[in-house]
């Protein structure tokens, strides 16, 4: 039988308008939304139906809007018989996977992500940094470099993404001579929309408040298997699951290893569950040539049901 992996998206997937059939439509969605405005004390619903973009995409409003369109998709999904063998999210998308594997309630999932998104808009507000995305280099030419350049100020890699996209994350100038050296060497450089240095030590500063948070909060062992950004590894143990969240914030996100651990374990039906199609068009990049694998998404109601014919 095929393995299915629940994938989730994290920063950058929002678009105005995000879960509208959904909050339309579906009363359980709309007590999730609802959940998550109380928790975070944002208009999250407003944010996510009308926008401004400008005022959605805030760090502080996002990761709690990102996370419950995530929980919406899945309680979806999940209502309607879907049950995975793997989890995993990226970044932030990270939170919602706990949530989908039994780590953590809904609650505390949105408590986590609200307190996170408040503490790393802190930190870049204190610590101005950049990223970009450098293409058609791997990830040892791109820590080369990285390595290169650290004379110029803070930078590393911060995500992970393909064999030859590599996100660096840091101080504006030390990410920009990062880019300049990774063009001479035949790589492209892309400088991304965000409002901080995120997955970076930059951001670290965030680490000590956020532990404190998360002591406050019961985490439990996954059901299946979940892989983690940090070590892009299966954990059962919950006290060492803490751990490895508490250093996320400024850790390298591992995806392309996660994904193809995931594959090489069987797994042959990737869905992508919360806005747009982020990681789905990845998995292009991502598989091996000749793949038997199905990848789909899901951000609506007609997702659900288009999902629950291929799988």
């Amino acid at each position: 039988m095929s393995k299915i992996a629940i994938l989730f998206p994290g920063q950058g997937s929002q678009f105005v308008g995000m879960g509208k059939d959904f909050l339309e439509t579906d009363s359980d969605a709309q007590a999730l939304m609802t959940k998550a405005e109380e928790i975070s004390g944002f208009p999250l619903k407003r944010l996510c139906l009308e926008g401004p973009m400008e005022d959605l995409t805030r760090t502080l409003h996002l990761q709690p809007a990102m996370t419950v369109l995530d929980l919406i998709c899945w309680q979806a999904l999940a209502k309607a018989g879907v049950k995975g063998d793997f989890f995993a999210g990226h970044s932030l998308g990270e939170y919602a996977a706990l949530h989908a594997a039994g780590v953590l309630s809904a609650e505390d999932t949105l408590t986590l992500v609200s307190e996170r998104g408040r503490l790393m808009e802190r930190e870049a507000t204190a610590n101005p940094g950049a990223m970009s995305a450098i293409l058609k280099l791997g990830i040892n030419d791109v820590e080369e470099i990285v390595a290169a350049c650290r004379d110029k100020g803070e930078v590393t890699a911060a995500n992970y993404n393909s064999a030859q996209q590599i996100v660096i994350s840091g101080e504006k100038g030390a990410v920009e001579a990062v880019g300049a050296l990774a063009e001479e060497k035949g790589g492209r450089a892309i400088a991304l929309p965000v409002s901080g240095a995120w997955h970076s030590k930059l951001i670290a500063g965030a680490i000590p408040d956020f532990e404190r948070a998360m002591a406050q909060v019961t985490f439990n062992s996954p059901r299946g298997s979940m892989l983690f950004n940090v070590t892009a590894a299966p954990e059962t143990d919950p006290d060492a699951i803490r751990v490895i969240m508490s250093q996320q914030i400024a850790a390298m996100v591992r995806w392309y290893e996660i994904i193809m651990a995931m594959y090489e374990q069987g797994a042959t039906t990737f869905i992508e569950v919360g806005p747009k199609k982020v990681l789905t068009g990845l998995m292009k990049k991502l598989l091996p040539s000749g793949h038997n694998c199905t990848c789909l998404q899901v951000e609506d109601p007609a997702g659900v049901a288009a999902c629950l014919e291929r799988i």
